[in-house]
């Protein structure tokens, strides 16, 4: 697999935090600190739009991936990659569950939340 540089992965970071900074509710374009995320609103959100798929506890179920998963390590896939994927969908490439769909009418807020609550849970389980 090819890795990408660290020049690149900035620019896609840079890139990305930009396209996604006017995408929120309220469609006011001020950014968004990922980072800031809060596992506990994540909770709620990830159990709306994401558990009938990954499961409730993140491990997964037979429509899509767990994501209490080594595979999915913040060394292997950045919060930026979860947030892509949740805002523009992913192809399929280490699972045969098919594409996963993007998912609308999520906000900025909505989806660092996310994010932190599925890091929380890999963290509680050792990864």
């Amino acid at each position: 697999m090819k890795k990408m540089s660290a020049v690149r992965v900035a620019l896609a970071a840079g890139i990305l935090t930009a396209a996604l900074a006017g995408c929120g509710d309220d469609g006011a374009a001020e950014p968004i600190d990922f980072t800031l995320g809060e596992a506990t609103a994540g909770e709620v959100v990830y159990s709306a739009r994401c558990a009938a798929c990954h499961g409730a506890d993140g491990y997964g179920t037979a429509a899509g991936p767990p994501l209490v998963h080594e595979i999915y390590r913040p060394g292997h896939h950045s919060d930026i990659a979860f947030q892509l994927a949740i805002r523009t969908g992913v192809r399929p490439h280490h699972w045969g569950f098919g594409a996963m769909p993007a998912i609308p009418g999520l906000s900025n807020k909505d989806i660092a939340d996310i994010v932190a609550y599925v890091r929380m849970l890999q963290e509680d389980a050792g990864i």
